[in-house]
C-alpha cells in the first residue's frame, strides 16, 4: 500500500508553487471518501493522498523546514493511512448552533464506538476508536475522533466480489444505517483493501 515517506513531501517553495492545483486534486480526490451518516456526522476515508495533503499544508501553515520536526508531523500522521486490510477514518460531528452543539455532544458520550461497517451478511464491524489520545470525557465527546476499521480476508474478498457494504452509527441519542455504499464511494473505498 501507498503510504508517505519524508522523500515524497515538497520543500515549503516547492509546495507554495502547486499548492492551489494539489489542493483543488485532493477535494476531487476526497469528494467519493466522505460518507454522510444522517445530517449531522460524516466519515471521511483517509488514504495515502489525504495525508499527504493533511502532511504538506501543517509543514506550510507553521513554516516547518527542519528535518527533526518533518519526522515527527510524519509520526504523527502516516499512522492514519490504511494499510491495505482497514479503513482509517476522521468522524466529524458537525452542528452549526454552538448552544445545540454543546448539548449533542454532552448527549454523544461514547458515539465513537459505535460506528460500524458491514459487509454483505457478515457481523458489523464496530470502530477501534481514537488510538492516539483520548478524545472525550465523562461530560461530552469531541467533535472530530480517528476511527480504524479492521477488516478480514473474507471481508475484502467479498466486497471485491460485490457483497454489500453498509455503514452506520449505533447509539441511544444517534443512529443510523446508509444500506449500501454505491457507485464512486464503493470503488474508492475498496481501492483500499488487498486482497490476501
Amino acid at each position: 500500500m501507498k503510504t508517505v515517506t519524508r522523500d515524497s513531501l515538497l520543500t515549503l517553495e516547492a509546495y507554495a508553487k502547486v499548492r492551489n492545483d494539489f489542493r483543488n486534486q485532493v477535494m476531487a480526490h476526497k469528494k467519493p471518501r466522505k460518507v454522510a451518516l444522517g445530517g449531522n456526522i460524516s466519515l471521511i476515508f483517509e488514504d495515502a493522498l489525504t495525508i499527504r495533503y493533511q502532511i504538506q499544508e501543517m509543514l506550510f501553515a507553521e513554516r516547518i523546514f527542519q528535518e527533526a520536526e518533518i519526522n515527527h508531523e510524519l509520526e504523527t500522521y502516516t499512522p492514519l493511512i490504511p494499510d491495505g486490510h482497514n479503513w482509517k477514518v476522521t468522524m466529524m460531528i458537525e452542528y452549526p448552533d454552538p448552544a445545540e452543539r454543546a448539548q449533542k455532544l454532552a448527549d454523544m458520550v461514547g458515539i465513537e464506538d459505535q460506528v460500524w461497517v458491514k459487509v454483505g451478511e457478515s457481523a458489523a464491524v464496530f470502530a477501534i476508536a481514537d488510538e492516539d489520545i483520548e478524545r472525550e470525557n465523562s461530560d461530552k465527546t469531541s467533535s472530530v475522533h480517528f476511527l480504524r476499521f479492521e477488516l478480514t480476508p473474507e471481508m475484502i474478498l467479498a466486497l471485491h466480489q460485490n457483497a454489500t457494504l453498509s455503514m452506520g452509527v449505533t447509539h441511544p441519542a444517534y443512529s443510523v444505517t446508509v444500506d449500501s455504499i454505491q457507485g464512486d464511494t464503493r470503488t474508492s473505498l475498496l481501492n483500499d483493501l488487498v486482497e490476501t
